[in-house]
């Protein structure tokens, strides 16, 4: 156990978690909504630091991030633990851990150390804190991507994006790369499905990129829930708002965890999203989860050039030079080295 940063004490030993926007209220003995931070006698623990219960070795492009060091491999580590419960979860298995074993916590133990050491040992160009929502494991992330930054290594959050402010502002300096989820743009949605609120992702996606942090956004499209026209485009609309250069990820669901009874979504159904991003002016839309459709490429936004041909998770052209376009010699957002 490892006490917990971002908490208050509450009355009668009780203790306010402000690590994210649910501010979970935790009695003596209990624990936060993720549930792997406890209360013991009016001190915070997180029990999961150094924990690890998934790692491995993925192309940056799974993540998703395609517009962040293109063709590059992340060190990807999880701990068990989220802060939401998604009907729909494709990791539910780690993410809902705890309150499906009543309250154990699996894992390896590691430390940041060896983390580090091992991202690069296996060649990797960052560390990335994924597969559920990292900020359960902030301790933990927090000192590998501190170690991580002076060996050189950037570091990445794939996340739902409900971190409060000041973890926001906590992380940021040594967080290089984001995708936050916007899983729709109704806290109908984010009530039923998630058990969480909409406002709090968007600001976030917000202060992310008003931080310097690299961002980028995704919508898994599912049928019936989420996948109006209306809603697309208000999300596309959100994002061209904080800015156009922010990478939109449409991807295709899958049946699975507690939501077995929708279809999967169509290829017709992110091309149309994609188009309705293009329509409000993002300059980089991506589709995904289907691979080969020609959707997952980026494209000059000013001459139209296609400059990273992709395949899945594979790149099989890479046509930037320097960061600009090789035909016209636009700068095209991103990190590229």
């Amino acid at each position: 156990m490892k006490e917990a940063l971002f908490y208050r004490p509450g009355k009668n030993n009780e203790v306010v978690c402000e690590l994210c926007n649910h501010h979970c209220r935790i009695q003596e003995g209990k624990r936060g909504i993720c549930g792997v931070r406890e209360n013991k006698n009016g001190v915070l623990y997180s029990l999961v630091y150094g924990r690890l219960i998934a790692e491995n070795i993925d192309p940056i492009e799974k993540k998703p991030l395609f517009n962040f060091l293109p063709g590059s491999r992340a060190f990807s580590i999880s701990t068990v633990g989220c802060n939401f419960h998604c009907l729909h979860c494709q990791n539910y298995n780690i993410s809902q851990y705890p309150h499906a074993h009543k309250g154990e916590i699996a894992g390896t133990e590691r430390t940041a150390e060896s983390v580090v050491e091992d991202a690069i040992r296996s060649g990797c160009a960052s560390v990335c804190y994924t597969y559920v929502e990292p900020t359960i494991f902030y301790e933990f992330a927090y000192d590998c991507s501190m170690l991580a930054h002076e060996r050189g290594l950037k570091n990445v959050f794939v996340s739902n994006g409900y971190m409060t402010p000041d973890v926001t502002r906590h992380l940021a300096p040594v967080l290089d790369g984001i995708n936050i989820d916007v899983k729709a743009f109704t806290d109908d949605f984010y009530k039923k499905v998630c058990k969480a609120r909409l406002q709090p992702v968007l600001d976030n996606v917000k202060l992310m990129h008003e931080l310097g942090v690299w961002v980028e956004v995704t919508t898994l499209i599912i049928p019936g829930l989420n996948d109006s026209e209306e809603e697309l485009r208000d999300i596309a609309r959100f994002i061209h708002s904080v800015s156009p250069t922010i990478p939109w990820h449409v991807t295709a669901f899958h049946p699975t965890y507690k939501m077995m009874d929708r279809r999967p979504t169509p290829i017709a159904a992110l091309r149309k999203a994609r188009e309705i991003g293009q329509e409000e002016g993002l300059y980089y839309v991506y589709e995904g989860n289907i691979p080969g459709q020609g959707g997952e490429n980026t494209f000059c936004p000013g001459c139209g050039a296609e400059l990273i041909s992709r395949f899945g998770f594979s790149i099989s052209e890479n046509d930037l030079t320097d960061g600009r376009c090789s035909k016209c010699g636009q700068p095209i957002d991103g990190v590229w080295s």
